[in-house]
């Protein structure tokens, strides 16, 4: 099912993810700590972060979100866009992230430094042409 009322439980599901599962060509699921912002999430991978095996280099990405009752409320491609240390949105999006970012050591601005050196943030961004509910 596709159309506005599964874009709108996609774009719920976007603004409330805390964490998701991806899925990459296929690949079994995994689980990741994600930000919503916007209507995007977004989700940091590398040495001392998250393993999120095949995202950095991904152009496309299954993405499941499940509800407060454990089942799976909606499922969607999204289209995976680097966010890179050197551009515009990179300061603001990093620290807000880096905000979000639970346990971490040290400032939010010497995470977003260790991250531009060391890791990759990625935006997931819904293809709402292949969103199912419940799927």
């Amino acid at each position: 099912m596709t159309g506005p009322v599964t874009s709108a439980l996609v774009a719920e599901a976007t603004k409330k993810a805390a964490v998701v599962w991806l899925s990459i060509d296929g690949a079994p699921a995994y689980v990741v700590w994600c930000v919503p912002i916007a209507d995007a999430l977004y989700v940091v991978t590398g040495p001392g972060e998250q393993a999120a095996p095949g995202l950095a280099d991904a152009t496309v990405v299954d993405v499941t979100a499940r509800g407060d009752h454990g089942g799976s409320i909606a499922s969607w491609s999204a289209t995976v866009q680097r966010v890179d240390p050197g551009s515009d949105e990179w300061h603001e999006i990093a620290l807000t992230v880096a905000g979000k970012r639970l346990n971490a050591s040290g400032s939010a601005d010497d995470l977003v430094a260790t991250w531009a050196r060391d890791d990759v943030l990625v935006r997931l961004v819904p293809d709402e042409t292949s969103d199912t509910a419940g799927a």
